[in-house]
């Protein structure tokens, strides 16, 4: 479907994009009823719309964490010499500068770590402590959604921040375990 956006541009929407498409017996076998299917699918268009733009923001916050941004793309992209200079001051300043307009538009706090730490602790509630996944004993596709943005920022210190500021982090392990133990490697 074709939609206008919250800056007044057309974008397409997936109208089910969250929803899995199963019958009945498959959908009572993987979520147990209805109201684990709209929990899932809350916290996964939660994760697209609101904590995914989070994340350039706050690994972009300073030129400081800019550089060690591009710093470890240039290192684990293995660009040349030359090439990962360039690349890292040139994205670094320009990452920084477009942080400022995302953190505009996304109306974010003057200090954006503070959406962020706010955002892994509503995760966190959304969860609650009698369960270890939003899925109940297993992630769900929400669980890998919210990992999976939270994961692009390990190894710099919005991450590091954010595992020491808010309650996410026990979480964070046990969906890291949990996708450890079912990968065929394993």
């Amino acid at each position: 479907m074709k939609a206008v956006n919250d800056q007044g541009k057309e974008v397409t929407e997936f109208g089910n994009k969250y929803w899995l498409m199963l019958n009945e017996k498959e959908a009572q076998q993987v979520y147990g009823g209805k109201e684990a299917r709209t929990e899932e699918m809350k916290w996964r268009q939660w994760a697209d719309d609101w904590l995914v733009h989070l994340i350039s923001p706050n690994v972009y916050r300073t030129p400081t964490e800019a550089l060690a941004s591009f710093d470890y793309i240039v290192r684990e992209g293995k660009f040349g010499a030359v090439e990962g200079a360039v690349a890292k001051y040139m994205g670094a300043a320009a990452m920084y500068l477009i942080s400022k307009r995302l953190k505009s538009r996304h109306r974010l706090q003057d200090n954006v770590r503070e959406d962020l730490y706010e955002a892994a602790d509503k995760w966190v509630a959304a969860v609650g402590k009698d369960r270890p996944f939003m899925g109940g004993q297993k992630p769900n596709l929400a669980d890998l959604a919210v990992y999976g943005v939270l994961r692009v920022m390990e190894g710099l210190d919005a991450f590091d921040d954010l595992m020491q500021h808010t309650h996410i982090q026990p979480w964070y392990l046990r969906v890291e375990r949990a996708i450890t133990e079912a990968s065929p490697a394993h």
